[in-house]
């Protein structure tokens, strides 16, 4: 049976991602500030799902307790962050900008960089990390720290995935990029494309599954976020 972690995963695409994953013969560890909520996921899946309450903005713990998740599921094959916070910060509160890096950048390279290296000792694995593609593409007026730091989470396993190369061991770096998803993090009138969790949740496991470097979520916003990438700024400030 393989061992698989999801960082955030009290609700919905990694609460979604684990039922995926306990159905496809994984025992999985998950994790979340709500343990409520990660002891009814648990409830449901007594012999395959442990968990056990993080907050990843509290870097200092994110290392151990990660160890102990991995101890009692008897090592890792698949490394799953899907821990975020977005907010829109127009008045350019820097409490907000605070509150985003230290979940979407300090959080997010502590676990990761945990993550890697527990790989590369054991010489194979796979790291996961679920992103926000259109976010991470171009600078964002409404909420400049959130575009912000989700480009640093592009490039940042992308350095991972070169890292794991250079030195010749065998690690799979895939960067999941939804985009609108039926979950609290969706906010903002208008939205348009959005998905099902669950749908989404089907999209990533199958990305998983054929170890792709990175997929779009759904498959449609490909089109559209090759686009963005090239629209001159004349066009995006008007957006």
């Amino acid at each position: 049976m393989k061992k698989a972690l999801i960082i955030g995963a009290s609700s919905g695409m990694g609460k979604a991602l684990a039922e995926i994953l306990t159905k496809n013969d994984y025992k999985t560890g998950i994790t979340g500030r709500r343990v409520e909520l990660l002891q009814s996921i648990q409830n449901l899946h007594p012999d395959k799902i442990v968990f056990r309450q993080i907050d990843v903005q509290e870097v200092s713990s994110l290392e151990f307790i990660c160890n102990e998740i991995v101890n009692e599921l008897g090592g890792l094959h698949l490394l799953v962050i899907s821990a975020g916070i977005g907010e829109e910060n127009k008045s350019l509160d820097f409490s907000i900008d605070d509150d985003v890096i230290k979940t979407d950048i300090l959080g997010f390279t502590s676990l990761a960089n945990w993550g890697m290296r527990y790989f590369k000792n054991q010489g194979y694995g796979h790291l996961v990390n679920i992103s926000c593609s259109i976010a991470g593409i171009r600078g964002n007026g409404q909420a400049p720290s959130y575009s912000a730091t989700k480009a640093f989470q592009i490039n940042y396993l992308e350095g991972l995935r070169l890292n794991a190369y250079k030195c010749g061991i065998s690690i799979d770096v895939t960067d999941i990029r939804p985009c609108f998803v039926n979950t609290d993090m969706a906010k903002g009138e208008g939205l348009f494309w959005v998905a099902p969790v669950e749908k989404a949740a089907q999209q990533i496991f199958l990305a998983i599954k054929r170890k792709k470097k990175a997929a779009f979520i759904t498959k449609r916003w490909l089109v559209l976020g090759s686009a963005l990438k090239i629209l001159p700024y004349s066009i995006l400030k008007k957006l």
